[in-house]
């Protein structure tokens, strides 16, 4: 990647919709219709039919993900025959119109097995052999883009740019080496991020194994026996117990202060954990805190760290789990379950509570008939029954997942500062801010 600041370089003011930004004198600023070979042309209207790949696949809005690629789930085609003026070609660029009105997509026959047509709420326009089209799909997933898209949803009743509008998008127009070095700098950052996606997607799936394995046959077993965890039989170790979580955790529910009481939240130092904030991994920070008036006058009570969180109730977030990395209070949708003297290991029994959702759902929840909501009732929770090996065992399990889990998180973090690294490398190519070396 070879990138270099600009020494004195004489520029020129632009505006793309509500932005000015300054490029270099050297650049044109053109509108998309200047470069295409058409005004931008509507899909099919036809309804979309089982995938055949003797057919057309059927492009919709749905078919493209937020990062402008084209998902494989949920394939659907449309009869080649009547629908030949909607076929694809290699470098076509796509833009929605309504609903996820900006989203874009670059087509590549590499793509897709078959060719494709595309559909009606999706605009095409056809590029010049003159521009690179790798550029200019990469300028449409700059804020520059987002922010004129913003500007001209907002501006009709409902969100929705027609094939005009598009044609009048602004563009930064460098000379077409140059266009050529930028998409490629973009791209190969866009690689690295396919490819650590698919190395998080690869090693979430090693952990659901590593998972079913460990939590049911444990670590150097030879000999079994068949067990009922409620409704589901199991195999395990002959030398693991199964016992209910009451007999194991004292199981303590949380409160939340009244918040109309200022003094019990206003600078707040204590951590004040909801159910929202549960991800089944470490919570360490908090959105709100609650004051010690509050912790004195109220039935708030401090889980120390390391504290082995579920939550009760809440939309979405029922049966999520979190180990707290700091010593918090909680609200009363989440219960804490603390080891009675020291009979288990807090990330064991988080993972096999998580490898156990469905099962934990079964037999522990039941809609509330006051309020319409989903709960799990803490008598329910006391009785599940969960298999426990020895504590040395339970540690050894929990090591060895939460060595995959770190290795998940790294690459999460990684993946994170590769989107950073774009961010800042579209909004500096695409103006000219920093220039490319195309010797």
């Amino acid at each position: 990647m070879s990138v270099e600041p600009n020494a004195k370089l004489e520029v020129q003011e632009a505006s793309i919709g509500p932005v000015s930004v300054k490029i270099p004198q050297d650049w044109d600023l053109v509108s998309l219709d200047e470069i295409t070979e058409n005004s931008g042309q509507y899909g099919a209207n036809a309804s979309a039919e089982e995938y055949d790949d003797d057919e057309f696949r059927y492009v919709r809005i749905t078919d493209v993900s937020e990062n402008g690629e084209l998902k494989d789930d949920e394939k659907r085609s449309i009869p080649i025959d009547g629908n030949e003026k909607y076929r694809l070609s290699e470098g076509d660029l796509l833009f929605a119109r309504t609903g996820a009105v900006g989203r874009s997509y670059l087509y590549s026959s590499d793509d897709s097995d078959v060719p494709c047509a595309f559909a009606g709420y999706l605009i095409r326009f056809e590029l010049s052999e003159e521009v690179c089209d790798e550029y200019i799909s990469q300028f449409t997933k700059s804020r520059y883009f987002r922010k004129w898209v913003d500007s001209i949803a907002r501006s009709t009743t409902h969100a929705n740019i027609n094939a005009s509008e598009y044609a009048s998008l602004k563009i930064p127009y460098p000379p077409l080496s140059e266009q050529r070095r930028i998409a490629d700098i973009l791209s190969t950052v866009d690689e690295q991020i396919q490819q650590t996606d698919e190395i998080i997607k690869e090693t979430k799936e090693l952990k659901r194994g590593l998972m079913q394995d460990l939590l049911h046959k444990g670590i150097g077993h030879n000999e079994f026996k068949e067990m009922y965890i409620g409704p589901k039989r199991s195999t395990l170790p002959v030398d693991w117990d199964v016992v209910q979580l009451g007999g194991i955790a004292d199981i303590q529910s949380g409160s939340t202060p009244k918040r109309s009481n200022q003094k019990y939240w206003d600078n707040g130092t204590i951590p004040w954990i909801k159910s929202g904030e549960f991800n089944d991994g470490v919570v360490s920070k908090t959105e709100e805190y609650i004051t010690e008036k509050a912790l004195e006058e109220t039935g708030c009570a401090v889980f120390p760290q390391g504290t082995l969180l579920i939550a009760l109730y809440g939309k979405g977030t029922v049966s999520k789990t979190a180990r707290l990395g700091i010593d918090a209070t909680t609200n009363q949708a989440i219960a804490g379950l603390l080891p009675e003297s020291g009979d288990f290991d807090p990330r064991y029994l988080q993972y096999y509570l998580i490898d156990s959702r469905n099962t934990l759902l079964n037999v522990t929840v039941n809609p509330s008939s006051d309020t319409g909501r989903t709960n799990i009732y803490m008598s329910a929770l006391r009785q599940f029954k969960v298999a426990l090996p020895p504590l040395e065992e339970q540690e050894a399990i929990a090591d060895r997942i939460s060595a995959v889990d770190e290795k998940i998180s790294d690459e999460v973090e990684y993946k994170q500062h590769l989107k950073d690294l774009k961010r800042g490398l579209i909004q500096d190519l695409l103006t000219g801010k920093v220039r490319v070396n195309t010797d």
